[in-house]
C-alpha cells in the first residue's frame, strides 16, 4: 500500500499550487518511506508515497497509458493483474512496468469507469483523462483502503488521509458534529462521514467522477444478499464446503503475490489460524513470519492457542509481549493515525503489532477481517436466533423504538447493537446543554446510512451481516483499525476473506449454515477442520477488549487527568462537565470495571475527542 493526494481546478483556471501539494504529499511519508512522486497538468495535479510491494524497481508512481494522457496513482493491490495485462496487450496495449497498477490506466482507456467491475484488489485509486480534463477517483468494494476528498473554492483536493488534505491552506478545521454523534453512537464514522466537517470519505463500492466542473458520487457494488423466497439451488452441504475451501485457497495466493516477505497476524482465534495454514499450503517450503500479542492477564491471554497454531506451522513466530502501560504511551499516536476518536484502545495493540512487523522487515501482512460478518460469527447472531430481536411493545418507548428502527432500517423488527431511542437520552444527557439544544440538527439517526432496500425482505442473518459490513467492518475495523494502524508502521494489511469471488460466493450460501442451529460460522468450520487444530476450531468465540478509560483513571496519569478536567471540558463546551465529573468519579474507583457488551465507555470517546482536538487544532464549541 501507499499514500496519494490529488488537486483538480473545477473551473479549470488556475495553476496548482506547488508547495502545499508537496506538504500534502509529504505528510503520508509513513504510508510510503520507499519513494515519491508527482504529476503536474492543466489544473490538476497529482502527488505519490510509494510503499515499495510489488516491481520494486519499475513500479514507481504516478504510472501512464502510452502517449501520458492518462495517469494513475493507486494505493492497494489489483490482484488479478496478470490476467488483466494478458488481455490487454492482446488488444495493443503496451507495458512499460511489471506493476500491478499499471493496468488501470489501459483498463481506464477501454472501459471508463466501467473497468471497476473487472477488478479483484484492494484499492483507493485516482486516474487523470487530461485530453478530457475528467477525473476519476474509485474506492474497493469493502473499504479495505480509505480515500478522503473535499471541494474549496472550486478545488477538489483529495488523499489517502485526511491529514494530508489539512495541509493546504484553504482547507478549514472544524468539528463535523454528526461525525462524533456516529462514533457516540455506531462502532464508529461512517462514511461518508469523517470527524472533519466539509471533508467526506468516499463510501466502500463508489466512485466519484469529476469533469466540467461538476463532481458525482457513484455506487458500483454492493452487497446484495438474495431476498426470502427466491428459490434454492439445493445443493448439498459438501458443495458448499469444497467451493469454499477452493476460492479461500485462491484469495491467499493472490494476497501472497509479492516482492517482498509477507507474513501473517496469529490472534489465537479461527479465522487467522484458518488464514495461516492456508499460507503455508499454498506456497510450501517459503520461510514466513506470524506474529501476536501476548498479555500478562491470563484472562485475556490467547497465548495457549497461539502456541497450539504455531507448533503445526514452520513459521518464524514473533510473540510481543503487551503491558496495559503502553496503552497510555501509545494513545496520542493512535489517535493521530486514526483522525477520529475511539470508545476502545486496541487500537494500541495493533500499532504494537505493526511496528514488530516492521522491526522484523515483513511489510505485507495476511488477516482474518471479514469472517465474521460474511458467516455469521458475533454474538449478535445468535441473539437474533433467540428471538431476542423482538418483543412486546406495548409502552410509548417501545413504540417509540420501533418508529427509529423502521427509520434507520426499513423495518421496526431490526435490532442491531442498542436501544436507539433509550440511547438518544443518554446523548442528550451526555453532550453540553448548548449541543445538546441543537441534537436535532445533527443527530446521525435523521441521516441515511444504509441502502435500506438491502436489508427489506432479507433473511435476519443477512440482514445483520449487511449492516455489519455497513457500520463495523469497513471504517472501524478496516480503516481505522486496520489500514491506518498497520500504515502507521508503513505496512500493507490484506485480507483473503475479503475477496470478491468469495463474498459473491458467501452471499449464495444458505443462512443455515452460516449459523446452524447456535453454531456460528458453521460451514467455515467444516472448512478449518482439515487445516486446523480442533482445539481452536471449537472453541467459544473469544471478544477481546483492552482495557479503557477506568484503568487509565486508575493509574493516575496526569495528562489524562487534565484532558478530563472540568475546566478543559467546559472550555472546549462540547461534553457535559457536570456528568464527566460523575463519570470520572465512578471510573476512578478502585476496581470498577466497564461490561465490554453492554456499556459504552464514554469517558474514553472525551479523552481521545480531546486528543483528536489537540492534535489537529479544531476548535472548541461556540
Amino acid at each position: 500500500m501507499c499514500g496519494f493526494v490529488g488537486y483538480l481546478d473545477l473551473r479549470g483556471e488556475r495553476d496548482v499550487d506547488r508547495e502545499a501539494l508537496a506538504r500534502m504529499t509529504g505528510r503520508l511519508v509513513h504510508r510510503g518511506p520507499d519513494s515519491d512522486g508527482y504529476f503536474f497538468g492543466n489544473a490538476a495535479a497529482l502527488g505519490f508515497r510509494r510503499l515499495s510491494i510489488i516491481d520494486l524497481e519499475t513500479g514507481d508512481q504516478p504510472l501512464y497509458n502510452e502517449d501520458r494522457s492518462v495517469v494513475v496513482v493507486c494505493n492497494g493491490e489489483i490482484y488479478n493483474y496478470r490476467e488483466l495485462r494478458s488481455e490487454l496487450v492482446s488488444k495493443g496495449h503496451r507495458f512499460v512496468s511489471r506493476s500491478d497498477v499499471e493496468v488501470l490506466v489501459h483498463l481506464y482507456e477501454e472501459s471508463g469507469p466501467g473497468l471497476l467491475d473487472r477488478l479483484n484488489g484492494q484499492f483507493a485509486f485516482a486516474v487523470y483523462d487530461s485530453r478530457q480534463r475528467e477525473l476519476l477517483l474509485a474506492r474497493d468494494p469493502f473499504g479495505i483502503n480509505p480515500l478522503y476528498y473535499t471541494v474549496v473554492d472550486g478545488i477538489l483536493l483529495f488523499g489517502s488521509e485526511i491529514k494530508a488534505l489539512l495541509e493546504h491552506p484553504g482547507v478549514p478545521r472544524q468539528v463535523d458534529l454528526t461525525g462524533l454523534d456516529q462514533v457516540l453512537s455506531f462502532p464508529g464514522v461512517v462514511s461518508p462521514r469523517t470527524m472533519f466537517k466539509g471533508i467526506q470519505s468516499l463510501p466502500p463500492g463508489h466512485y466519484l467522477r469529476a469533469a466540467r466542473g461538476t463532481v458525482e458520487v457513484r455506487e458500483y457494488w454492493d452487497l446484495v444478499y438474495p431476498e426470502i423466497g427466491e428459490p434454492a439451488d439445493g445443493r448439498p452441504e459438501s458443495y458448499y464446503k469444497d467451493r469454499l475451501a477452493e476460492i479461500l485457497s485462491r484469495s491467499v495466493e493472490y494476497r501472497l503475490q509479492a516482492d517482498v516477505p509477507a507474513g501473517c497476524y496469529l490472534s489465537g482465534g479461527m479465522d487467522s489460524s484458518l488464514v495461516a495454514a492456508l499460507i503455508e499450503r499454498v506456497s510450501p517450503g517459503v520461510p514466513r513470519h506470524s506474529f501476536s500479542v501476548a498479555f500478562a492477564d491470563g484472562e485475556i491471554s490467547e497465548v495457549r492457542y497461539q502456541k497450539i497454531m504455531t507448533e503445526r506451522l514452520s513459521n518464524q513466530h514473533h510473540e510481543i509481549f503487551f503491558d496495559w502501560s503502553a496503552i497510555a504511551e501509545r494513545l496520542p499516536e493512535m489517535v493521530y493515525h486514526c483522525e477520529c476518536p475511539v470508545k476502545e484502545t486496541f487500537n494500541t495493540c495493533a500499532l504494537a503489532l505493526s511496528e514488530a512487523a516492521r522491526r522484523a522487515g515483513v511489510p505485507v501482512i495476511l488477516a482474518g477481517q471479514g469472517a465474521d460478518e460474511l458467516f455469521a460469527g458475533y454474538m449478535g447472531y445468535r441473539f437474533d436466533r433467540l428471538g431476542l430481536r423482538n418483543g412486546e411493545r406495548d409502552g410509548l418507548d417501545d413504540l417509540l423504538e420501533a418508529e427509529l428502527r423502521e427509520q434507520l432500517w426499513g423495518d421496526a423488527d431490526i435490532f442491531y447493537e442498542m436501544d436507539y431511542h433509550a440511547f438518544r437520552e443518554t446523548k442528550l444527557a451526555f453532550y453540553s446543554p448548548a449541543v445538546a439544544e441543537s441534537l436535532g440538527e445533527f443527530d446521525c439517526y435523521n441521516f441515511d446510512l444504509v441502502n435500506r432496500e438491502r436489508l427489506r425482505n432479507r433473511d435476519y442473518i443477512h440482514q445483520r451481516s449487511y449492516l455489519d459490513f455497513k457500520l463495523r467492518l469497513a471504517d472501524h475495523l478496516l480503516s481505522d483499525h486496520g489500514d491506518k494502524m498497520l500504515l502507521a508502521h508503513s505496512i500493507e494489511g490484506r485480507y483473503p476473506f475479503l475477496d470478491v469471488e468469495l463474498v459473491d460466493f458467501a452471499r449464495q450460501i444458505p443462512p443455515q449454515l452460516k449459523l446452524k442451529g447456535f453454531d456460528e460460522k458453521y460451514i467455515l468450520k467444516q472448512v478449518a477442520l482439515d487445516l486446523v487444530p480442533r482445539q481452536i476450531v471449537e472453541r467459544e468465540k473469544f471478544g477481546f477488549r483492552a482495557p479503557g478509560s477506568p484503568y487509565l483513571l486508575q493509574q493516575g496519569i496526569e495528562w489524562v487527568r487534565d484532558l478530563l478536567s472540568r475546566d478543559r471540558v467546559e472550555r472546549q463546551g462540547y461534553f457535559n462537565a457536570d456528568v464527566v465529573e460523575r463519570l470520572k468519579s465512578r471510573y476512578s474507583q478502585p476496581g470498577f470495571t466497564l461490561n465490554p457488551h453492554l456499556d459504552v465507555d464514554l469517558l474514553m470517546i472525551v479523552l481521545t475527542f480531546n486528543l483528536l482536538l489537540d492534535r489537529f487544532g479544531l476548535p472548541d464549541c461556540n
